[in-house]
């Protein structure tokens, strides 16, 4: 396209960034979206990899592939570094270290979240979190592990410490987590093992304040708490981490043996907010203008789970997929409008609902104004999820996985499998 025609450089390739991206199909201009992996990834089924549920590619799709049939969109596997505000450039870095200015007449920063341990950073060795399909893999390889080493240690110590998995933060992600690992011990790994029985191993989940899914009405807390509670898992409400350790984690002044430590418990901004020399709020997210642009940078836009933004009622934009559809979705109108010359308008977030799984025909759900849970909430959850995946293919594929898993209590893709590690003849 000629070189006149508009720059939107879009830094993200997740819901927001692809939103964003799509939404522009029709816009006279050129778009280039950089993504330091090559694969949009369906978030809200990960940890269905990290437990062995799906596979990664059940759940990824490669954005080239998503994107081939738009003509304006080029895309670009790199890591961006920093933005220049003044300089209206990224700079980004490609596999090899090389760095490179990239300018922009528009940008779109949807860059996402990552793993906070609220200062204490040395935990992450210990209880990795689940935000990329690197950790998804890495938290199935500890689980499985863990049952491999209990079938052979003789200590009965060790075998119970191997046989204890902490899931901390009780959100969506920790809830789905612990059901989710409490069904693999309990049913499907049940008859595998010769000297260790599954069934005895313990799930706890760790909740600092005093309810599970603490943005959820109090009916579906615990209507969750007890769902959970059915299948084996403890939860703990009310309870700190104060420390994590290699052999186990400390809850205020009791320290319980654990080989398997999982961190649902927070997130904050991605490190590239940092480059903006903007005021962050306490998350490391970007304040942004009711138009989602940033303020004094009309041709910003900062969305998805980095940006902070508050509602006509004072409540703030859920960092969540829906919202982040919507955000890429306002900000595609907002750049066409302006090339049109017309006003942009403001941002509004439409709930449409909010579920949560907590295993085998299990889940609560608070949607159109109905709040349920039980077997009706899990199959509304399936439906749900199903249809908002990015391919037929994907669809196909995982309809079929859990229809399959609902009947046998099978998983498909129990490989212990670990990055980098040299096959051995």
């Amino acid at each position: 396209m000629a070189a006149e025609v508009p720059h939107v450089v879009i830094v993200g390739g997740g819901f927001a960034g692809m939103s964003a991206a799509t939404g522009l199909s029709r816009a006279k201009v050129r778009i280039t979206l950089v993504d330091r992996t090559n694969h949009h990834l369906f978030q809200p089924l990960l940890y269905q990899v990290a437990t062995a549920g799906l596979a990664p590619s059940d759940i990824a799709e490669p954005i080239r592939s998503i994107l081939a049939g738009q003509d304006n969109v080029h895309v670009r596997l790199a890591n961006v570094t920093a933005v220049d505000l003044e300089a209206r450039t990224v700079e980004v870095s490609t596999d090899d270290g090389t760095p490179e200015s990239m300018a922009w007449d528009k940008l779109v920063i949807a860059a996402g979240a990552r793993h906070s341990y609220f200062g204490n950073d040395a935990w992450a060795a210990h209880a990795p979190g689940l935000k990329t399909l690197g950790d998804a893999l890495d938290i199935r390889r500890r689980v499985l592990s863990a049952f491999e080493r209990a079938e052979w240690t003789t200590d009965p110590e060790e075998r119970e410490a191997l046989l204890t998995f902490v899931v901390v933060g009780a959100g969506p992600t920790g809830v789905e987590l612990a059901g989710a690992i409490a069904e693999l011990a309990q049913r499907t790994l049940k008859r595998e093992y010769r000297s260790v029985d599954t069934t005895r191993a313990k799930v706890l989940l760790v909740e600092g304040t005093d309810a599970v899914l603490p943005t959820y009405t109090e009916t579906l807390r615990i209507k969750a708490q007890r769902q959970l509670e059915s299948i084996g898992v403890t939860v703990r409400l009310g309870t700190r981490v104060t420390d994590v350790i290699a052999d186990g984690v400390a809850l205020g002044d009791t320290f319980v043996p654990a080989r398997t430590v999982l961190w649902a418990a927070g997130v904050q901004g991605s490190s590239l907010a940092r480059t903006l020399g903007v005021q962050l709020d306490r998350a490391g997210r970007v304040p942004v203008q009711p138009d989602c642009s940033l303020a004094d940078h009309r041709d910003v836009f900062v969305v998805g789970d980095l940006a902070a933004m508050t509602q006509a009622d004072g409540s703030p934009v859920p960092g969540v997929s829906p919202a982040a559809m919507q955000m890429g979705q306002f900000v595609a109108k907002a750049i066409d409008r302006d090339l049109g010359g017309s006003e942009r308008g403001a941002f509004r977030y439409v709930d449409r609902g909010s579920l949560a799984t907590i295993g085998r025909s299990r889940a609560v759900a608070d949607t159109m104004g109905l709040r349920f849970g039980g077997f009706t909430a899990w199959l509304t959850w399936v439906f749900v999820h199903i249809w908002f995946l990015v391919t037929f293919r994907n669809r196909i594929v995982v309809m079929t996985k859990w229809a399959w898993a609902w009947f046998t209590f099978e998983r498909a893709t129990r490989l212990v499998w670990a990055p980098r590690q040299r096959e051995r003849r």
